[in-house]
C-alpha cells in the first residue's frame, strides 16, 4: 500500500478520534461505534474475511493516531491481532467486538480450559484464541460469555483482563501457520506503534507548554536548559517513531520480522521512560492527575513499556539472533556487503 493511502487513513481517523479525547471511562463506546461504522476498526484485514482492506501501514496509522489521543479503544487487540489471526486462518471476523487472547493454549479432547490474558476482555463478544490440537496450530473463536473474568487494569486504566475458561467445548477450528512467537511479535509491533504515538503526544504538549509559559519575563523555550531537555525529548520520540515505522515496513514487505520488531519494541520501551520523565520536567512536574492530557499519555508509556516484552526481553532476543548469525552483528545489520 502507498504512503498516500496511509496518510488518508491517518487524517480521517484523526478527525474522528480527536473529538473523543479525554474520555473518562475504560472503554469509549461512542468512538468504537464510529470506528466500526466506518470500518476503521478492521483496517488491514482483507475484505473477504470481513475486514476493511488496506495493509499493515494503514492499520498502524489507526493505532498510532488512537494512541496519540489516548483513545480508550482496542485498536490493536481487535484489528491488528484478532482480525489478523482470523484472516491468517481463513476465517471471517464475527459480528461484535472480537479481541485476541495474548496467550496460546492446548485443547484437551476438543475442550478449552485455562487462564488467557485478554485485554479488553470484559467488553468483548468473542475471543480469538491460538490453540494447539493434536500437535497442530489452530485458531478458534470462543464466546467471551463462556469465561469467567478476572478484571484487571494497567496503570493507564485500560482493561487487562484474564478470561478463565473451564472445560468449554470448542467446535470450530481452523488450521494456521501462526505460532505463539508470531503472535507475541505481532502484539509487540502493535505496542511499539502505540508507544510512538504516545511519545508524539508528549512532545507536542511539551513544545506547546514551553512556548506559552513565561518565566522571568521570557518564554521557557528561550532558556538553554529547557532547549536541551526538549532536544533530548524530540530525539527519543523520533527514534521511537522511526523504529516502529521500520518494523511495520519490514513486516509488510514479508521480511523476517524478528530483528525489526525486536529493535522497535526495545527502542520504544527504553525511550518511554525518558520521554515521560522529560515531559513532566518540562511541564514543571504537572500532568500527573488522571484528567491532564500529559498524564494520560505518560501513564500509557509506562504501561505499554512492559507489555508484550520490555526492552530487556527484546534486547536479549536481539542478542540471541546476533549470536547465531554467521556474520555477527555487522552482517546482521548491514547485510552482505561486497
Amino acid at each position: 500500500m502507498s504512503d498516500d493511502l496511509a496518510n488518508e487513513v491517518r487524517a480521517a481517523v484523526e478527525l474522528m478520534v480527536r473529538d473523543h479525547a479525554l474520555a473518562g471511562d475504560d472503554f469509549d463506546r461512542g468512538l468504537w461505534q464510529e470506528l466500526c461504522a466506518t470500518g476503521f476498526h478492521l483496517v488491514g484485514v482483507p475484505e473477504k474475511f470481513g475486514g476493511s482492506g488496506g495493509g499493515l501501514r494503514e492499520a498502524a496509522a489507526v493505532a498510532e493516531v488512537a494512541a496519540f489521543h489516548a483513545a480508550v479503544v482496542p485498536t490493536v487487540e481487535a484489528g491488528l491481532l484478532g482480525g489478523w489471526l482470523l484472516a491468517q486462518a481463513g476465517v471471517a471476523v464475527p459480528e461484535g467486538l472480537a479481541v485476541a487472547a495474548l496467550d496460546g493454549t492446548d485443547l484437551q479432547n476438543g475442550r478449552l480450559s485455562g487462564r488467557l490474558r485478554t485485554p479488553w476482555g470484559r467488553y468483548a463478544d468473542h475471543v480469538v484464541v491460538l490453540v494447539r490440537s493434536d500437535g497442530r496450530a489452530m485458531v478458534t473463536v470462543v464466546p467471551a460469555a463462556a469465561a469467567a473474568i478476572a478484571r484487571a487494569d494497567n496503570l493507564a486504566g485500560e482493561p487487562r483482563d484474564v478470561l478463565i475458561f473451564d472445560d468449554v467445548a470448542v467446535n470450530d477450528l481452523a488450521a494456521t501457520t501462526v505460532d505463539a512467537d508470531d503472535l507475541l511479535r505481532r502484539a509487540a509491533l502493535g505496542r511499539s506503534v502505540q508507544l510512538a504515538g504516545a511519545a508524539r503526544a508528549v512532545l507536542k504538549s511539551a513544545c506547546r507548554h514551553v512556548a506559552d509559559r513565561i518565566q522571568f519575563g521570557r518564554p521557557l523555550a528561550r532558556m538553554q536548559a529547557v532547549q536541551q531537555h526538549l532536544a533530548t525529548l524530540a530525539a527519543e520520540a523520533t527514534a521511537m517513531r522511526v523504529s516502529a515505522e521500520a518494523a511495520v515496513l519490514a513486516v509488510e514487505a514479508g521480511d523476517d520480522p524478528t530483528v525489526a520488531v525486536a529493535a522497535a519494541k526495545a527502542t520504544t520501551s527504553a525511550g518511554a521512560s525518558v520521554v515521560a520523565s522529560i515531559g513532566h520536567q518540562l511541564h514543571g512536574a504537572l500532568g500527573f492527575s488522571a484528567e491532564h492530557p500529559l498524564g494520560r499519555a505518560t501513564k500509557r508509556l509506562w504501561s505499554w513499556r512492559d507489555e508484550c516484552g520490555n526492552e530487556s526481553y527484546w534486547h536479549d532476543r536481539l542478542a540471541a539472533v546476533a549470536a547465531s548469525h554467521p556474520g555477527g552483528w555487522w552482517s546482521l545489520v548491514a547485510g552482505d556487503v561486497p
